[in-house]
């Protein structure tokens, strides 16, 4: 089942006093950014953040469970109805993921 995009712009919405969080849709389902970092994925309208250390401090002991079939394990989040949790929660684990790794430049395909 996909995720609801008006569910998403909820949650973005939840999360703005952590700065812009932006969204992007994958494979039915979207992934949420901060500062240019995938920060969580939102799979079947549940809210799984990725796991950090200062996440983990900070939630105490969190839901573990696999946005969907075959990946790690993510804080699966309930309380969404707390925006300053949602932001302080978002900040945090932006602060401890690491950038993106630049794409490599495509090479043009020769003729053959």
């Amino acid at each position: 089942m996909a995720s609801d995009q008006e569910f998403v712009q909820f949650l973005t919405e939840q999360m703005a006093q952590a700065g812009p969080v932006t969204y992007r849709k994958m494979f039915g389902d979207y992934a949420l950014y901060l500062d240019g970092k995938v920060i969580a994925l939102v799979c079947d309208d549940q809210l799984f953040i990725k796991p950090t250390a200062a996440g983990q401090s900070f939630l105490g002991d969190p839901t573990l469970a696999p946005p969907y079939t075959g990946a790690k394990p993510y804080f699966l989040i309930d309380s969404l109805d707390d925006p300053d949790f949602l932001a302080n929660l978002a900040r945090l684990t932006a602060a401890e993921l690491p950038l993106p790794k630049p794409k490599k430049p495509r090479q043009p395909r020769s003729a053959a």
